[in-house]
């Protein structure tokens, strides 16, 4: 009777030990911790994750070692294991695309709805400078047409019938002809007011309409913005999917030809060097965060303030890097390959250096955590009531969805990525209301100095 080897020493099986290396466990705060998140969504993906259903039609351990014993039955199985390789590594790549265009419909929509939240505030400002002047213009009517009776009323035209005069009539005259003048200057002040008046209400009714517009788009920018996280959730659903089961194919496939051990080896050296890379990025980012908070205590941070540290209001100052660009009107500058930058700037831009740590303004709820068109890496946390942040262009990100950050965590790392021009960190405050406001008077309101 022959000898049947057993799970450990047949040639084709890992180890228990080989296992544990080959199938670490992977969850969505460790791959982003990682940096595959942004492999999952800088692609972008569509179409549903892998069903649990479809994991029982990978090939078992014990089929494979089936399969060793019949050439035929080898070569099926190595066909059937590269075939789902593949369609690992598709759907993937097809998850991902769809991740990146839906982000990049989210990034459309919120910019208008932006725009049109800023309209609607300047024409509501102009509407409200407008009725001011049409109430002027209506108290100086008013006031002209007291002194015209006054001067030119009834009493005055019984003087004209009674008088014996003729001092008294030429008199009437000339006050008469003054009346005149008067009624004619009345006429083009009541004129101005009728004018102001229908101008005031006319602005009025603009920025009416373009609030509700507003409202139309921050719908559309809220349902997209469903729409892009729905697609990055499952371009990380592939993505965990690929690693939950890649690592078993591949293994599979390398026992059928016989290198098992290499294989594994081979997986076990790319964990420790990807492992030793991540913690080294980290002790570089955690390094330049200490060196900045130093510098910046010390006045010596060019013009930037201590990034992280918390205000008794609970805000902290989100980089220690110095304002290079701020909010509001600017001009628009161009690049290859990289688009065009807006001529109305929604934040407020921090730079400190590459790779300079980026911090929570203040505690809340990460809605956001991908790279997300032209912000490139971008983060974005909800504070409640209505309130939130944004982070844009980050070379790292630390945090995922649904996490819970404090203020002054570090959150990031300030990069270039996205449509930027040099390393720095773009910041963004969305007030209850809906839109953007300056981040440096919100943040001086709050304690915290820009």
């Amino acid at each position: 009777m022959d000898h049947q080897p057993t799970t450990d020493d047949c040639g084709c099986a890992p180890t228990a030990r080989e296992r544990r290396i080959l199938w670490p466990a992977v969850n969505r705060r460790s791959a982003i911790g990682l940096g595959v998140l942004g492999l999952a969504v800088v692609g972008g993906l569509a179409g549903p994750a892998i069903a649990p259903a479809f994991a029982a039609t990978y090939p078992s351990w014990e089929e494979v070692k089936r399969a060793k014993a019949n050439q035929a039955a080898k070569a099926a199985q190595v066909t059937r294991i590269r075939g789902l390789i593949s369609a690992l590594t598709d759907d993937v790549a097809a998850k991902n695309l769809i991740a990146e265009q839906t982000a990049d419909a989210f990034y459309v929509a919120q910019q208008a709805y932006f725009e049109a939240a800023f309209r609607a505030e300047q024409l509501q400002a102009a509407a409200d400078a407008q009725a001011e002047t049409a109430k002027d213009a209506a108290d100086k009517a008013g006031r002209l047409a007291a002194q015209v009776y006054r001067d030119g009323g009834d009493d005055t035209s019984l003087k004209l019938f009674f008088t014996d005069s003729s001092v008294d009539a030429d008199d009437l005259l000339a006050r008469l002809g003054t009346m005149d003048r008067l009624i004619s200057r009345n006429n083009d002040v009541y004129t101005d007011a009728i004018t102001a008046r229908d101008a005031a209400q006319g602005l009025t009714d603009q920025a009416e309409a373009q609030r509700v517009e507003r409202d139309r788009l921050q719908k559309v920018a809220e349902q997209a913005m469903i729409a892009a996280q729905k697609a990055a959730e499952e371009a990380q659903a592939a993505l965990e999917a690929q690693q939950t089961y890649l690592g078993q194919l591949q293994a599979q496939l390398a026992a059928l030809t016989d290198t098992t051990a290499k294989t594994v080896a081979s997986y076990e050296e790319g964990e420790r060097m990807r492992k030793e890379a991540e913690r080294l990025a980290r002790e570089e980012a955690e390094r330049k965060a200490r060196e900045q908070a130093e510098a910046a205590a010390g006045g010596g941070n060019g013009g930037g303030g201590s990034g992280g540290a918390v205000g008794g209001s609970g805000w902290a100052r989100p980089s220690s890097g110095w304002i290079t660009s701020g909010y509001g009107p600017r001009n628009s500058q161009c690049g290859n390959g990289i688009g065009c930058s807006s001529s109305w700037h929604l934040g407020t831009d921090l730079a400190a250096g590459c790779g300079s740590a980026i911090y929570a303004a203040s505690a809340g709820t990460v809605t956001m955590a991908w790279p997300y068109s032209g912000y490139g890496n971008y983060i974005r946390i909800s504070h409640g009531g209505g309130v939130g942040t944004g982070y844009g262009h980050l070379s790292r990100i630390f945090v995922s969805a649904g996490q819970w950050v404090g203020a002054g965590q570090l959150i990031g790392a300030e990069g270039n990525t996205g449509n930027s021009y040099g390393c720095h960190l773009h910041f963004e405050v969305y007030p209850p209301g809906g839109g953007t406001t300056n981040p440096v008077p919100w943040m001086a309101a709050r304690g915290v100095s820009l």
